[in-house]
């Protein structure tokens, strides 16, 4: 795919990082399993690091760093939402139930960030634009494909993130049981019903990477020291894995197939 050169529009989902315990191991990680090139960043930035894909930034890998006194954050990938106005989107976040993990903040010239839960607990970054805009590569072999929620109360979302984002989560097409996140008409992310995952699972943003061979890169993660969590197998978008990184963080792998690319 060409490279990224418009703007995400508001809701559109348009970064993804890693707090990792362990920044460096992580790069190594997944600069072997999906090819990324990437290395600690400016201290200014906390040592943050913007990988890249063919000299295109693909995703954000940091060290877990928690407030003193605080247990580190989980180790997890955390999908960011575009916005216009991260502000903005603050107050409405607020106002539709959702609860502020880290409010906005300035992140040098390059933007500005939030964290937040929504009312369900699924944690979810912000991201609005200055120098830096997201994602230059998706929907490509090692980079981001989709995102999805998983959500323990499917209108509760619907209302939430409509009102925060102005997203529409309406059920998809040919899919029992799952519904598409749309900005402009258009699907951007997908929503699934919690219980689908094993007991106890809290409501959570799921990553999906784009891979050539979904077995091969379940093998190639396993001996990594990576885990699976949910073996390969076909499913209309594809041929998917749900695995987790050696530092615990979940994520999904999956070949697209040759319709499914959005």
């Amino acid at each position: 795919m060409p490279e990224v050169t418009k703007p995400y529009a508001t809701g559109t989902p348009c970064w993804v990082d890693l707090m990792a315990k362990n920044q460096q191991a992580a790069l190594d990680f997944y600069r072997d399993l999906l090819g990324w090139q990437g290395k600690p960043g400016p201290a200014e930035f906390g040592g943050y690091a913007v990988c890249e894909l063919n000299g295109r930034a693909v995703a954000g890998i940091g060290p877990a760093m928690a407030p003193e006194g605080q247990p580190a954050p989980p180790t997890v990938w955390t999908t960011y939402l575009a916005t216009t106005d991260a502000q903005a989107t603050q107050d409405a976040i607020v106002a539709a139930g959702g609860t502020l993990l880290a409010p906005v903040m300035d992140v040098g010239k390059l933007g500005r960030m939030l964290i937040a839960s929504d009312p369900q607990g699924a944690v979810f970054g912000v991201w609005q634009a200055v120098d830096f805009s997201g994602a230059k590569v998706v929907n490509e072999a090692g980079a981001v494909v989709w995102n999805e929620l998983h959500t323990s109360d499917v209108p509760a979302a619907t209302a939430f993130y409509g009102e925060a984002f102005g997203i529409e989560i309406k059920p998809m097409e040919g899919a029992k049981d799952y519904w598409g996140l749309q900005v402009g008409g258009r699907d951007v992310g997908g929503v699934t019903r919690l219980a689908n995952d094993p007991p106890g699972t809290p409501a959570h943003w799921l990553t999906y990477f784009a891979v050539d061979d979904t077995d091969s890169t379940v093998d190639a993660l396993v001996k990594s020291k990576g885990t699976v969590l949910a073996p390969a197998f076909d499913m209309p978008a594809g041929r998917m894995a749900v695995v987790a990184d050696p530092q615990g963080a979940p994520f999904a792998l999956i070949k697209p197939s040759p319709m499914a690319t959005p």
